[in-house]
């Protein structure tokens, strides 16, 4: 009987233990895996640009979308500086617990960084891709008075008068700009890059007929088109845009052409893979939800979820192109 009691009261303290290892064991899971509770307090989300401008503004419209299916307030914090790279870098330097987000572009992750200078982080390294959030086409635009209807025709006048047409841009280095050369590359064509400071005053000068052409957003130039007093040739990206639905892509023509500019949710590196998906899953049903698809339409902006995965292929193939393009214009230090 004594044996009973004694192994009796081993198998309690032995369950005892073990409730206690379990307990100890779960709370050690729970500090060590925030992601279980994410989000437990409002998200940054890094816009690198001034506000007003489109990046603020796209930013603004998917980070409330965010924020609504995720329960908690997603505030944009406008870090604007060096191309970018100041709020490129917040981001990259940041905690990787998911509270610290980057609403990227092409510039200060692709771009900026083959236009020579040091930039303080590396865009394939240094940030976990989330989700690709939006796309807005460029537009290739020539003002009424020049003689072409096509994308062929102007690589025609182009070839027979080298180094006498001109298109302008929001200066160099820019997504435009770099639209421009990418066109002189795969054209075979020699055209002049006029830079302005800002797309609005390279448009202004295209109305004003001082440049031949230029690529630009479509939510600008839109206005003109309707209006008459721009042409829009062709659009740049993979397909035609539901807002101009008569306008060929570029690539129509039989160039080997695709260009847009995108935006999308990047968070610094090591944030765990859990959070990365639930911010992801967030973006897409966010975008998905027929208010803010409407609201991006008007703003002739594209809703695009990706994957993580996808998300970081197209970083590293539009860190590719852009590294070509840049060298064979001979654009080193030439940003701004």
């Amino acid at each position: 009987m004594r044996l009973f009691c004694e192994a009796r009261k081993a198998a309690t303290r032995a369950a005892v233990s073990a409730a206690v290892v379990g307990a100890l064991s779960a709370t050690a899971f729970a500090q060590s895996a925030p992601e279980a509770n994410y989000p437990s307090r409002p998200i940054r989300m890094i816009a690198p640009s001034s506000a007003g401008g489109p990046v603020d503004v796209i930013a603004r419209s998917v980070s409330h979308g965010i924020g609504e299916v995720l329960g908690q307030q997603v505030v944009v914090d406008n870090r604007a500086g060096a191309a970018g790279l100041i709020g490129s870098e917040t981001v990259a330097t940041a905690s990787p617990d998911g509270y610290t987000l980057l609403f990227g572009f092409s510039g200060p992750l692709v771009i900026v960084p083959h236009l020579g200078g040091k930039t303080p982080y590396n865009t394939l390294k240094d940030f976990a891709p989330v989700t690709l959030a939006a796309q807005a086409p460029y537009v290739l635009l020539v003002h009424p008075s020049l003689p072409v209807v096509s994308v062929k025709e102007l690589v025609a006048l182009a070839k027979s008068r080298p180094g006498k047409l001109n298109f302008g841009s929001g200066g160099n280095g820019t997504g435009i700009h770099l639209a421009g050369e990418l066109l002189k590359l795969t054209a075979g064509i020699n055209i002049v890059h006029v830079p302005y400071k800002g797309a609005g005053p390279g448009q202004t000068a295209l109305l004003a007929n001082e440049v031949d052409m230029l690529f630009n957003g479509l939510a600008p130039a839109l206005p003109h088109i309707k209006s008459g007093k721009l042409k829009a040739l062709a659009v740049g990206g993979a397909k035609r845009s539901p807002l101009l639905p008569e306008t060929p892509t570029i690539a129509e023509s039989g160039l080997d052409f695709n260009t847009t500019g995108w935006y999308g949710i990047l968070a610094p590196r090591a944030t765990p893979r859990a959070i990365v998906l639930k911010l992801q899953g967030a973006t897409a049903m966010a975008i998905n939800a027929p208010a803010l698809k409407e609201s991006l339409t008007r703003q002739a902006f594209e809703g695009v979820a990706s994957s993580p995965e996808d998300f970081g292929k197209l970083i590293r193939e539009e860190w590719v192109k852009w590294e070509r393009v840049i060298k064979a214009a001979g654009l080193k230090g030439q940003a701004g």
